[in-house]
């Protein structure tokens, strides 16, 4: 193997205009990073080359970044979250495929989607018997690996060692030969340690000594702790009703400031023994670890903030034989969420009278970042809750509208809502009836009349759901026309 060591801007120049690319990474962790860069610089140097670009989610290091603004995008799929490729997506300048995380390795073991000309995965070994142990998330990178032309390995000497034997690998076998994936209980191991390679793909290994890009959360405020408290008052309710108890059902909890927020709200709670089973770790369920509240979690990857970052590697040994490590396509498989009987916290955007979700588009156009796993866990949970604040630019927008303008989660896939106004459980309930509960329980209290003007008018009209089409979406309209949603109620 070590006559394949090359420079990353040797491994960089394989790759030509029109491949298809496999990135490790999944939410700014284990990304591949030295040989896209290379590949940017490329660009930068008047070479003209486009190339589809398939990850497991997010990437940090701006690989996102240097790839849109030096414009060598053709396709991007199936999750990103960077601002400058944001625009490049919704100016049209590159395609964007919003997938479902657990669809992807799917569609490439069927041959449907392009295949992977070159998978670029980062490691921090390559074992004797052939393993590559990934490094801080799994992601996509054994499909990558199980099903592209050519794989470039980066062993990344800044990722700790201690990673090894966190990982635990499982590639289903193609559908219509599978057989049930035999995952009972978030701690158990089904697979292997690593990924296995095929050693005569290896086209080159490039070392790298960069740490991951922290994540982007910002601490929780009070808006954020007032929803937890919601939550919990929730969860209290349904230990009350004997569906739960304190140990709950294993938890699962989105990207992102609110839910991490959101989930830390349990540290000072009466909840323990808890479990998680995710797809992402963030730094709420390592302070929940810390309280003692939870005993095990299973992920994707590890996106932590500096600070925690820092504070988990130096201690690792505290956590080790608390946390498993699995590709998405596992993490985020329907079957196990539903057998698991998952509690699934995500963020939404915007929700409407009757709970449909939008977690995507901002005024049903513009691509925000992608659904990501929220559908993976929603449709399949035991309890799918999606938190949101209420309203957003100092009140000019409200999460609560007539018609979500971009609909990912359909009202039959939501459970509960919370806001920092308060909880709406869903559950069992028709459509007229879950009207009463949204308004009054989640709406910021300056859109409420306005929302009932609405629904009394259409309530006029008659339907199972009722609706003023040509009002419904008045609200996003009125927005983009006048800067605000509020609009002067005549009743």
């Amino acid at each position: 193997m070590q006559n394949l060591v090359v420079s990353a801007e040797e491994a960089a120049s394989w790759i030509k205009d029109g491949m298809t690319l496999g990135l490790s990474g999944f939410t700014r962790a284990g990304d591949a990073k030295a040989v896209p860069t290379a590949l940017v610089e490329r660009a930068e140097q008047g070479e003209r080359f486009k190339v589809n670009v398939y990850t497991g989610a997010s990437l940090g290091s701006n690989i996102d970044k240097m790839f849109a603004e030096a414009g060598i995008v053709n396709k991007r799929l199936p999750f990103q979250a960077e601002p400058s490729m944001r625009k490049a997506i919704n100016t049209g300048e590159h395609l964007f495929v919003d997938q479902h995380l657990s669809h992807t390795s799917e569609l490439l073991r069927a041959d449907i989607i392009d295949r992977v000309d070159y998978a670029i995965l980062e490691a921090i070994s390559i074992t004797e018997d052939g393993m590559l142990i990934p490094s801080t998330s799994v992601g996509n990178s054994a499909s990558f690996a199980e099903t592209a032309e050519n794989i470039i390995i980066e062993l990344n000497t800044a990722q700790p060692e201690e990673l090894e034997g966190l990982h635990d690998i499982y590639n289903p076998e193609k559908q219509g030969k599978r057989k049930p994936i035999p995952l009972t209980k978030a701690d158990q191991r089904i697979g292997t340690i690593g990924i296995p390679l095929d050693l005569e793909k290896v086209r080159g290994i490039v070392f790298t000594h960069q740490m991951d890009s922290p994540s982007t959360i910002v601490q929780p405020d009070e808006e954020t702790e007032m929803m937890a408290n919601h939550l919990l008052e929730f969860l209290r309710s349904e230990v009350s009703a004997g569906r739960l108890n304190e140990a709950l059902m294993p938890l699962q909890s989105g990207i992102g400031s609110v839910a991490n927020a959101v989930l830390h709200g349990m540290v000072d709670s009466e909840f323990k023994d808890l479990v998680v089973y995710s797809e992402v770790l963030q730094d709420a369920v390592f302070d929940l670890i810390d309280a003692g509240k939870v005993k095990f979690a299973s992920a994707c990857s590890l996106t932590l903030s500096d600070e925690k970052m820092e504070e988990v590697f130096r201690n690792f040994g505290k956590y080790r034989d608390k946390l498993i490590l699995r590709p998405q396509e596992i993490s985020n498989q329907p079957e196990i969420i539903r057998r698991l009987g998952l509690i699934s916290i995500n963020t939404a955007l915007e929700f409407d009278i009757y709970g449909n979700i939008n977690s995507t588009h901002v005024c049903g156009t513009n691509m925000m970042n992608g659904i990501g796993g929220s559908g993976d866990f929603a449709r399949n949970a035991r309890l799918g809750i999606f938190v949101t604040k209420s309203i957003a630019k100092d009140g000019d927008i409200s999460s609560i509208v007539p018609f979500v303008s971009h609909v990912d989660h359909t009202e039959h896939d939501v459970d509960v809502i919370v806001t920092e106004q308060g909880y709406a459980d869903l559950r069992g309930l028709a459509p007229r009836e879950r009207v009463p509960l949204l308004i009054e329980n989640c709406a910021h209290p300056i859109y409420r009349e306005q929302l009932w003007e609405y629904y009394n008018e259409a309530l006029e009209r008659g339907g199972q759901t009722p609706h003023v089409l040509e009002k419904a979406f008045s609200w996003h309209t009125n927005f983009k026309e006048t800067g605000t949603m509020r609009q002067t109620v005549t009743w």
